[in-house]
């Protein structure tokens, strides 16, 4: 089954989800805020490090992240995704009560980290196209651990990031097939850097450094394959004639 490894995924996120919310009312405010400190600097350096592993290649094109950043920060100001993200966590927490939580924070950042990543779109990848699902699993393991924790500390709008993993994962999954011939190595690394930057700024929010609306930034995302397909394109041409 194509969507195997993203169910999977979206219920380990629930699962550990769960836990950390029983564990978040045992939770003294002072373990609480070391927890949340503890994962800003989980975030931060493992955004870090996947950027800096994708800047250290010797294909990768040295401004294009800065370039993707821009552009893309300025189409999410304009149409105001991180606005957007909010107003519907704030109607879920309105719909499921008061003792919510930060709903908003909860899904926005759980969100984010879970769907921001190479994991999630060469996992999804191998899952529509060769029917495995190693990568989505082992992600799965990952976000579980990642989920309890955050939910430990940011609430229950964490467990409704696993609707934004499925829904996400699964249409690349579904659509893995029409869209794997357009993504190249230097398309996924190019990604892999913007990807690994948006995950640093969660970290740097979550630990107050600055507040960078991530939300705002998503299609930088995009930016690199409006950049590298005519390239492509050029080049099919080239060789046929």
């Amino acid at each position: 089954m194509q969507l195997t490894g993203v169910l999977v995924n979206g219920a380990a996120i629930c699962f550990g989800g769960g836990i950390g919310l029983l564990l978040k009312n045992g939770l003294k405010e002072q373990y609480r805020n070391m927890l949340i400190g503890v994962m800003g600097l989980s975030v931060l350096f493992s955004g870090f490090s996947t950027a800096m592993a994708g800047l250290l290649d010797e294909n990768v094109e040295p401004i294009l992240f800065i370039i993707s950043l821009v552009l893309g920060g300025l189409v999410g100001q304009t149409v105001g995704i991180e606005r957007h993200l909010e107003s519907f966590g704030d109607w879920m927490q309105e719909k499921l009560g008061s003792g919510s939580g930060n709903f908003s924070q909860g899904f926005v950042t759980a969100s984010l980290t879970f769907c921001v990543g190479t994991m999630a779109i060469l996992g999804s990848l191998e899952s529509g196209i060769q029917g495995v699902h190693t990568t989505l699993l082992t992600k799965s393991i990952i976000d579980g651990i990642t989920a309890l924790i955050f939910a430990s500390t940011l609430g229950v709008g964490v467990l409704f990031s696993a609707v934004s993993v499925v829904v996400y994962q699964g249409a690349l999954t579904l659509l893995a097939g029409v869209v794997e011939p357009y993504l190249s190595a230097d398309i996924i690394r190019e990604i892999s850097v913007i990807g690994g930057i948006l995950i640093a700024a969660i970290g740097m929010n979550m630990l107050e450094i600055r507040r960078f609306q991530v939300g705002n930034l998503l299609p930088s995302i995009v930016v690199p394959v409006l950049y590298y397909l005519p390239v492509q394109a050029f080049l099919g041409l080239l060789f046929r004639a």
